[in-house]
């Protein structure tokens, strides 16, 4: 039978992950944006993509657990900036960064990508909804400088042509300004 002190204990822990995960999943979700972390292959996809080099400046908007970060600065030799509404994610993306040697090389921000300062950035990284894409599209060229890339995974901009589209891993690749166009445009231009 386990004592009264043991039992106490594993109860406060288990209520202590539970509260964990729930607000992990939780913030995400409240601010509109589930937290769905992208593959490492996909990651590594759109980063190659989008042709990052040593020292460039890469920017995840809605870094989560930071493994674009991570492998931005690893793989690539590149500085990088998470952009992060949920605390939880922000110290797990630290956290992260620290066991794999890249903290110098990395900063989490904890905020609002809508409201963030790009114009600094050489690629940003962006793996959301197609409504939050809609918002972000009418963002982006206003807040990036010209000849940063933009790559986004699993969504296209409507509106614009794309540069580059990685089918397989479906990533595509926009350089700014954007030009007006469509993927069907860019799909019809592959034909001829």
């Amino acid at each position: 039978m386990l004592s009264s002190y043991l039992l106490t204990t594993l109860v406060v822990l288990a209520s202590a992950s539970l509260l964990f995960y729930g607000l992990w999943l939780l913030i995400p979700i409240i601010s509109g944006l589930p937290w769905l972390p992208t593959n490492h292959e996909r990651v590594r996809a759109a980063l190659d993509l989008a042709r990052v080099q040593p020292g460039d400046l890469v920017y995840d908007l809605g870094s989560g657990d930071g493994r674009v970060l991570l492998a931005a600065a690893r793989f690539f030799g590149a500085r990088a900036v998470g952009i992060e509404i949920s605390p939880l994610h922000c110290l797990a993306a630290r956290f992260l960064a620290l066991i794999n040697g890249v903290s110098d090389s990395i900063e989490i921000r904890l905020g609002d990508f809508y409201k963030a300062d790009l114009r600094d950035a050489d690629v940003v990284f962006a793996f959301m909804t197609s409504r939050q894409a809609r918002r972000l599209r009418d963002t982006l060229p206003a807040r990036l400088p010209p000849g940063a890339r933009v790559v986004t995974v699993s969504f296209d901009f409507d509106g614009w042509l794309p540069t580059r589209i990685d089918r397989e891993n479906l990533v595509f690749l926009y350089e700014m300004p954007p030009t007006p166009g469509s993927l069907g445009d860019f799909l019809a231009q592959e034909q001829n």
